[in-house]
């Protein structure tokens, strides 16, 4: 294969980059986008494989590589391609910038990461498994060497699909004749050595030991012998990691030993709550109160500290390292001039190096900028990912401060249309559009994506992800036949670069299907998210989260039809789906049990759907907490239904008790909030208090022309029942006026968007 240097006429292999027990990872070029990429070729299978082990070897890569190629994170490797070449089976991925974590401890001589890092690095890797697992996707083969740390300080986890590929066909015992499951003797959980049913919680295992080598430069049983190392996983205790570096953190120390427990159940449940538990612990500031005082003098990544250590109070993680100014010098490329596609987020732009150490790339000298100092644009990306991390907790506001902050200061330093400083936009706008404020999302998206289509061009996966998130606020914003326009013209790029079947190409065609049917086209949106779902399920398989979504928008799809009967059935069967797939307490699970009740509702069944909401209120309030919105939404559920059994008393009680709490959680004019204060209206109507729902009403319709526009179809849809709400106290001439001025709003309205 790598005599050909071509692979299926687009892939140009350039250099050698790595070699594994599985094949060889290649540097390439994808001449059909210009871009660059890693090219991983798997061995091929010797004459001594029959033809049937060929074949199922064949067909499960494939299975995987879709998986692996649905997979949509920031902490995860992308995979953009996969197929067989003469033979040979390749996946295309990401050309990743930095080294792994095996290649950080040589660097460093064998002595641990400095602790921040440490610290940084499982957060980081801990909501990257979060994500995984909760698609139903388990690695197995979790080490130093499948975990990356890029130049800009972000950490990616390598090789999903791969290892599963590995440990299903049970190639490494068919290769080596052993009856070992597939894993790293050093890094391989009790119950991979046991040979015994293999879950999430093996991964958390295997992170523990990676944790521990990082924190202490050795791994929990360090023994020469294969053989030792997995008696010692199933049978001996590990010491704790701060015997061999009294300076860890306790939390951290607690949480390795935990991950290290040798039966599954005693591990955290799961690792979105380890995530939780490493961002509270750095939050607390006990990372940077043992952690070394920085050098004047940048040192390399991971080196350990001349200067002993301090015990004074530190400031927030975000702060640490922030300078009062440096005098740069240098130069960065100009943004005209950066075609390349593969950089990451300060990769070849800061910097100027490539993936081994020596190799530099230089770009035209068009435009001169001062390059910052390395400190400076570590904070930066440190504080970006403090973002983040917010922002994984649902803390938004707060994420969107930190962001802002962050746009501000990357702009200065890097310029406006440096992809940094549009990473920090675009996170800007999906703070803006999870708040709430969907026009100025709109106006943030909409600079991100014309910045990423001067710099990258305007069929770079960046800018198209820009321009998708336009459609989505634009939906928000009830814009639908503009949304519309923008899916249509992202969807046409997606399939002439990436294929009528890719998982992106996919995604937009399931976001256009959702927005069909808010342009009243139901048929064209039903008949869409059913070519979506079985296109889905050829690819990502019947029970894939994905494929799961867009079934869960077909019975959406039916019920805006008025088919509540199938409706309600294929809600019924996305919800067992997800109950096996994710488990009874997921949140896409209980979204989908949320749906039941409101078909249950409109087949006029609501006493069951009555039930239903108590046990969904429930079960949110366990998991989730009592003024989660999703705990919420279920209550406002039960509220519904409560009106329509008639009794109102209790429906106007339960919809001021959760129209309260929503304002004082999401905030007064938030949609949720808006649409509890209307069923508070609707109360009071009902029980004949129609000056108190007039005046409610009038409340409501305020916040939504404030909010969205005075022509927005929510804002008109209040106006109308103002109108109402004035006919019923006999303040007929006033109603009229009004449904007339809503009448010219909507007419208005349509004119626009022909």
């Amino acid at each position: 294969m790598a005599d050909t240097r071509l692979i299926q006429g687009r892939y140009r292999l350039l250099d050698l980059i790595g070699r594994g027990g599985m094949g060889e990872v290649w540097r390439a070029r994808d001449e059909s986008l210009g871009r660059r990429v890693a090219v991983k070729c798997l061995k091929p299978m010797g004459p001594q494989h029959d033809q049937s082990f060929t074949r199922v070897l064949r067909e499960r890569f494939r299975r995987e590589a879709r998986v692996a190629a649905a997979l949509q994170h920031r902490g995860v490797t992308v995979v953009h391609d996969f197929g067989e070449h003469e033979g040979v089976l390749y996946l295309v991925m990401e050309l990743l910038e930095g080294r792994n974590l095996s290649q950080l401890l040589e660097d460093n001589k064998a002595h641990p990461l400095a602790v921040p890092d440490v610290v940084d690095i499982a957060e980081q890797v801990a909501w990257a498994l979060a994500y995984t697992h909760e698609q139903g996707i388990i690695h197995r083969d979790l080490k130093p060497a499948n975990i990356m740390r890029l130049t800009d300080g972000s950490v990616k986890i390598c090789d999903f699909g791969i290892a599963r590929l590995g440990h299903d066909i049970g190639i490494t015992s068919r290769l080596t004749g052993t009856g070992i499951a597939m894993g790293t003797p050093h890094y391989m959980s009790p119950e991979q050595i046991g040979g015994v049913h293999v879950d999430h919680r093996s991964d958390l295992y295997s992170l523990g030991c990676v944790l521990y080598e990082i924190a202490t430069g050795v791994p929990p049983f360090d023994l020469d012998d294969a053989w030792a190392v997995l008696v010692g996983h199933r049978d001996t205790q590990p010491e704790p990691p701060r015997t061999h570096r009294e300076e860890l953190p306790e939390f951290f120390d607690r949480i390795v030993l935990d991950l290290l427990a040798k039966a599954p159940d005693e591990r955290p449940s799961d690792a979105r709550d380890l995530a939780h538990r490493l961002t509270a612990g750095r939050a607390s500031g006990a990372v940077y109160a043992l952690a070394a005082v920085p050098s004047p003098v940048p040192r390399p990544f991971g080196a350990r500290p001349e200067q002993p250590p301090s015990l004074a109070p530190r400031l927030p993680s975000w702060t640490r390292g922030m300078t009062t100014g440096h005098k740069a010098s240098g130069t960065w490329p100009s943004p005209a001039a950066a075609h390349d596609h593969s950089a990451g987020l300060t990769g070849e732009w800061t910097t100027g190096v490539g993936l081994r150490a020596g190799v530099t790339v230089q770009a035209p000298q068009r435009q001169e900028r001062p390059t910052p100092p390395p400190e400076v644009l570590t904070v930066l990306n440190s504080r970006h990912n403090a973002g983040l991390s917010l922002g994984r907790l649902g803390r938004w506001t707060e994420a969107g401060e930190v962001h802002r902050a962050v746009a501000v200061e990357r702009e200065h330093a890097l310029g406006p249309d440096h992809p940094d400083t549009l990473a920090s936009h675009y996170e800007v706008g999906f703070t803006l559009s999870r708040t709430g404020r969907a026009a100025d999302a709109l106006r943030e998206f909409g600079r991100v994506a014309d910045g990423r289509e001067r710099t990258m061009g305007p069929d770079h996966p960046e800018t198209l992800a820009a321009r998708q998130e336009m459609a989505y606020v634009l939906g928000q914003l009830g814009r639908h036949f503009e949304a519309h326009q923008v899916y249509a013209a992202v969807l046409a790029s997606r399939e002439r670069t990436m294929g009528p079947e890719h998982p992106d190409t996919l995604r937009c065609r399931h976001n256009l299907a959702f927005n069909l049917s808010r342009l009243g086209r139901l048929e064209d949106s039903y008949r869409m998210a059913h070519e979506v779902a079985a296109a889905r399920t050829r690819v990502l398989g019947a029970t894939h989260p994905d494929t799961l979504v867009t079934q869960y928008e077909v019975a959406y799809a039916l019920g805006q039809l008025g088919r509540w009967s199938e409706a309600l059935q294929t809600y019924r069967e996305v919800a067992a789906a997800r109950a096996q797939a994710l488990g009874a307490d997921h949140p896409d699970t209980l979204s989908a049990r949320y749906e039941v009740g409101i078909s249950l509702g409109r087949l006029g069944r609501s006493a069951e759907a009555l039930e239903l909401y108590r046990s969904l209120v429930d079960d949110r309030t366990r998991v989730h907490g009592p003024a989660d919105p999703e705990t919420l939404r279920a209550r406002h559920g039960l509220g519904v239904n409560l009106g329509r059994l008639a009794r109102w008393e209790e429906a106007l009680a339960e919809a001021r008790d959760v129209c309260a709490i929503r304002e004082r959680v999401l905030g007064p004019d938030h949609p949720d909030t808006l649409v509890s204060r209307r069923e508070v209206a609707v109360g009071l109507g009902w029980l004949g208090r129609w000056a108190d729902a007039l005046e409610v009403y009038r409340q409501v319709a305020e916040a939504r022309q404030r909010v969205l526009g005075a022509d927005h179809p929510d804002a008109l849809a209040s106006r109308n029942d103002e109108a109402h709400c004035l006919e019923q106290l006999g303040r007929g001439a006033e109603a009229v006026e009004l449904y007339r001025r809503v009448a010219a709003l909507r007419q208005q309205r349509g004119a626009q968007s022909l």
